[in-house]
């Protein structure tokens, strides 16, 4: 079995939403994981701070408007009566709901109930246009099957024993549509896997029940050597590794959210990036034997990071430090992306400014403190292993005439990563591009 994801844009409109038939074979046993239609997601954050902050009218509004956009959709889609009649019973139950969701106190239980409605959409859509053009098709509804825990981590065993009883008992059938990025939490509510979180759900599908294979559908051929969208000639890679995917997705490659790597990886599921507007391309094949050795692969760019440094002369010849350090981040759930240090500084990055002020306050306690806002982390990667010799050079020297304000090399056998003002980043990305490829 295949599992599909595609992402909003490829559920985009009324003709993109018929033209997945292009693509999804109803012949071939198949779960289809859909986001919302493109921008729906952002209007229903729109909608929840507008609740949230108590201006109830605006919200209203702000569903309204948006529901429009869906009766237009669904005009499209349709063409039959019994359709349309459908069709406009779903989109009112939803936006009626969310509605409803605002009349009494809306707390952070609320959104995410509220932004569940994108995905729920988006694929009961899609089930009855398949209905209407005559193709079979099963609805799963994730939140059946889909769960995390106390942690947020997704329980994938839970999954698999959910989704395989599913899928059973419609034993016939051959094409599945679920929603990506909706789940439930360990209390039983409806939760999310956050944003970018429907390349998530369809590997940990595919994790469940060993997938041949998870597509990756998106308005992009594959995953390419550097941002297409700031430097000329790019190329897609044919082959990445697990390890070398993840580095490029942590680290700003957009076409693929970096959490959908590791169950891929974990359970040896490989993973193909697809272009919806161009179905003929070849993408990218991610796999366990996916690497090529001796090459530099590719390079991504990660905007609004933090950098902080620490300087304190209680480092030096000190053990503990940096764990007590570490356990400040930890408290505040803040992740550290990038970390150097000295024998009496370190400096480290985060993305999360959320609880910034309270980390700080703390960190002041261990020693004199720093922090750059607007930072970008560029990273190449590649083959870096120690037996390789001369690319680490090569990638500095390609940046010598910028500021660097963080270099790390050597905890990774996959990549170099630098940290610079975003100003310098269209410059740094240009320059590698040039000298690595």
């Amino acid at each position: 079995m295949k599992i599909l994801k595609f992402g909003g844009t490829s559920v985009g409109s009324a003709q993109r939403i018929k033209g997945l038939l292009d693509i999804v074979d109803p012949k071939e046993r198949q779960i289809v994981v859909l986001s919302a239609v493109a921008g729906t997601t952002n209007a229903l954050v729109e909608i929840s701070q507008a609740f949230l902050a108590g201006k109830r009218e605006t919200a209203i509004e702000l569903i309204k408007t948006h529901k429009n956009k869906y009766e237009h959709l669904i005009k499209e889609l349709f063409q039959t009566e019994q359709g349309q009649e459908k069709g406009k019973n779903l989109i009112d139950y939803h936006f009626n709901y969310i509605s409803s969701l605002g009349n009494e106190m809306f707390t952070p239980v609320e959104e995410k109930i509220t932004l569940a409605q994108g995905e729920l959409l988006s694929t009961t859509l899609f089930h009855f246009h398949l209905e209407e053009i005559g193709v079979p098709s099963v609805l799963l509804p994730a939140l059946d099957f889909m769960k995390i825990d106390e942690d947020n981590e997704p329980i994938v065993e839970y999954i698999a024993e959910k989704l395989s009883n599913l899928i059973s008992i419609h034993g016939s059938n051959q094409l599945f549509i679920t929603q990506g990025y909706i789940c439930r939490n360990s209390f039983g509510e409806i939760d999310n896997l956050r944003r970018g979180g429907s390349d998530y759900t369809a590997s940990l599908i595919g994790a469940a029940i060993q997938a041949d294979e998870v597509q990756i559908w998106t308005d992009i051929d594959g995953m390419h050597n550097n941002d297409p969208r700031v430097v000329k000639n790019t190329s897609p890679i044919a082959n990445l590794s697990f390890d070398e995917a993840a580095e490029l997705a942590y680290f700003g490659a957009k076409i693929l959210h970096p959490q959908s790597v590791f169950p891929a990886q974990k359970y040896n599921v490989p993973v193909r990036l697809l272009n919806t507007m161009d179905p003929q391309a070849t993408g990218t094949l991610i796999s366990k034997e996916g690497g090529t050795t001796g090459q530099i692969r590719a390079i991504a760019a990660k905007d609004d990071i933090t950098a902080i440094h620490i300087h304190s002369s209680r480092m030096l010849l000190a053990y503990g430090f940096l764990r007590k350090i570490f356990e400040i981040f930890e408290r505040y759930k803040t992740p550290i992306d990038m970390i150097t240090t000295s024998e009496v500084a370190v400096s480290l990055t985060i993305d999360d400014t959320r609880n910034l002020g309270d980390i700080i306050k703390e960190v002041e306690d261990f020693g004199r403190v720093s922090v750059d806002h607007n930072q970008t982390i560029v990273c190449v990667v590649g083959d870096f292993s120690a037996n390789t010799h001369g690319y680490a050079a090569r990638v500095l020297d390609a940046v010598k005439h910028l500021p660097l304000r963080m270099v790390s090399y050597g905890g990774s056998d996959y990549n170099v990563s630098m940290v610079l003002d975003t100003e310098h980043k269209t410059e740094a990305l240009r320059s590698l591009h040039n000298r690595l490829f």
